[in-house]
């Protein structure tokens, strides 16, 4: 039988949990909530599916294959992002992938070589683990402190080898945030040709004013990454579609790696009406804080 490669058969495949209804007929039961993937349950904007809707009415476009640009969804998520940080972020400057997940194994298999590092908090969102093995990489991972990256041991575990760090923040699964003071200085301390790779998969839910500004360093130039997604407060986990923000010279050699049409129409479609709903916004974190309350 042939053989794996040595690198790729130490890795933990991720092992997602059953459908729900096998479990309630398993278990004899009703009613199941599901809470391990951390999906919105206010579900997606109205506009969302409408916009679902009427693009399935014109079924010719089926055949198509999507915009391989996203020139709409670009160009949209160019004029929101510049309008909330007050600086110009351009449509060059934005990736899109299937899901934000897709994009961190493409950072990890652009920027990371057999035998070189990348730096992680342990625990934090697996794939960032699993992205660097899976190319022969060596995943360097530090503790938590009080359930939070510990980033003064993180930029402590960066060496000469380091060619990525990897950072969830919130962190998934604790659910923590590091705030700015701590982040700039860990900043201050990347050195240059290390690329940050801020995992900012849940930053509407923030409430805290201490939350750091990542743009910030993206408008200042740094080798920095940031990606955000549709999947949580938009709640269009399974359309799978995500963004990264970066100055254009990282994402021209990501857009070498990525795949021509990974970002299908449907989730495009979706995503560009969700992205207009701030009604629907709202909700969606009124709720995670009612939740949050009640917990």
């Amino acid at each position: 039988m042939i053989k794996p490669l040595e690198y790729v058969s130490r890795i933990k495949p991720y092992i997602p949990g059953k459908p729900v209804k096998e479990l309630e007929r398993e278990l004899g039961i009703t009613e199941c909530i599901k809470l391990a993937s951390n999906e919105n349950p206010v579900g997606p904007s109205p506009k969302a599916v409408a916009a679902l809707k009427a693009y399935l009415e014109n079924s010719g476009e089926l055949c198509r294959y999507p915009d391989g640009s996203a020139y709409y969804l670009k160009n949209a998520l160019s004029q929101k992002l510049s309008s909330s940080f007050g600086a110009k972020v351009g449509a060059e400057e934005i990736i899109l992938g299937n899901g934000s997940n897709e994009l961190l194994d493409i950072a990890a298999r652009t920027f990371v070589g057999p035998g070189d590092e990348a730096v992680m908090a342990s625990p934090s969102f697996v794939v960032y683990s699993m992205g660097v093995q899976s190319i022969g990489g060596v995943a360097r991972e530090t503790a938590l402190k009080n359930y939070t990256h510990d980033l003064s041991a993180m930029a402590d575990a960066i060496t000469p080898k380091t060619k990525v760090v990897f950072i969830a923040n919130p962190n998934n699964p604790t659910g923590t945030i590091n705030k700015k003071p701590e982040f700039d200085a860990f900043m201050k301390r990347v050195p240059d040709g290390v690329l940050v790779v801020m995992d900012e998969a849940y930053f509407e839910y923030v409430r805290d004013p201490e939350y750091p500004d990542t743009l910030k360093y993206f408008a200042e130039g740094r080798d920095i990454l940031i990606l955000r997604t549709f999947s949580k407060v938009y709640g269009l986990a399974s359309l799978r579609i995500g963004y990264g923000i970066a100055k254009r010279e990282i994402l021209e050699e990501m857009n070498k790696i990525r795949e021509p049409f990974n970002a299908n129409s449907l989730a495009q479609e979706a995503a560009l009406a969700a992205l207009g709903d701030e009604a629907h916004l709202r909700h969606s974190i009124e709720v995670n804080e009612e939740g949050k309350k009640f917990l």
